[in-house]
């Protein structure tokens, strides 16, 4: 298969697999997604990362759900922001083969076995980032917030342990409470911009991103550079 550019993208027929793509899935999956008895189900707001997705896990592009959604903030949920989704949906009687649910590295438990993916950290932060992560530039200090959200505490603690291991220096601050009765965590802001910039480095090469959520944070490092 290939993606709009002529980049091959070439997943193991496993997806429990080690290799860039499946490492890309199962973030996105953890950070937006849930794996049931059913199957597995993945969220993301760009269209190609969508189609993506969809192809490493087997699906088809032509079946994904897409709607227009509404959601608050989760450090201030005064504020909302209006976004498209997709929905990645992949029946769980071709998803789960031999192996069974248990073997997943998301189980739907707070379960997070990424050992397999120890090779791939940048897909696998990078499909984090993009499932769970925020970026923003704060034109108050003239640099990037990068922050993780999401409802399982668990999680944000495997992903602070994965920044901590990546080739760039990422300090990160305490885990929180949302305002909506999740949890976050941010990356120290002069972090931003080594960690934003390894994070996406040989996406083109790969294929593996979502063109929108790149566009966003090189725009914010740039309007950083500029101040």
């Amino acid at each position: 298969m290939s993606r709009e550019g002529g980049v091959a993208l070439d997943p193991p027929a496993d997806l429990l697999a080690g290799h860039p793509a499946t490492a890309y899935l199962w973030g996105h999956v953890a950070g937006s997604g849930a794996v049931t008895a059913k199957g597995l189900e993945v969220v993301t707001n760009d269209e190609e990362s969508a189609a993506v997705l969809a192809a490493i896990a087997g699906g088809d592009f032509a079946d994904l759900a897409h709607e227009t959604t509404t959601r608050e903030y989760a450090h201030d949920t005064s504020i909302t922001r209006t976004e498209e989704e997709y929905t990645v949906s992949i029946d769980g009687s071709d998803l789960y083969g031999a192996s069974g649910p248990l073997g997943l590295p998301v189980d739907g438990r707070g379960n997070y076995r990424f050992s397999a993916f120890s090779a791939h950290k940048r897909e696998l932060l990078r499909g984090l980032l993009e499932g769970c992560g925020t970026v923003c530039f704060k034109s108050s200090s003239g640099t990037v917030g990068i922050s993780f959200v999401a409802d399982d505490r668990a999680l944000l603690e495997v992903i602070d342990d994965l920044l901590e291991s990546c080739p760039v220096e990422a300090p990160t601050g305490e885990i929180s409470e949302t305002s909506s009765g999740g949890y976050w965590f941010g990356l120290e802001d002069s972090a931003a911009p080594d960690f934003g910039t390894w994070v996406y480095d040989e996406s083109d090469e790969t294929g593996l991103y979502a063109p929108s959520r790149r566009r966003k944070l090189q725009r914010s490092l740039e309007q950083a550079e500029n101040v």
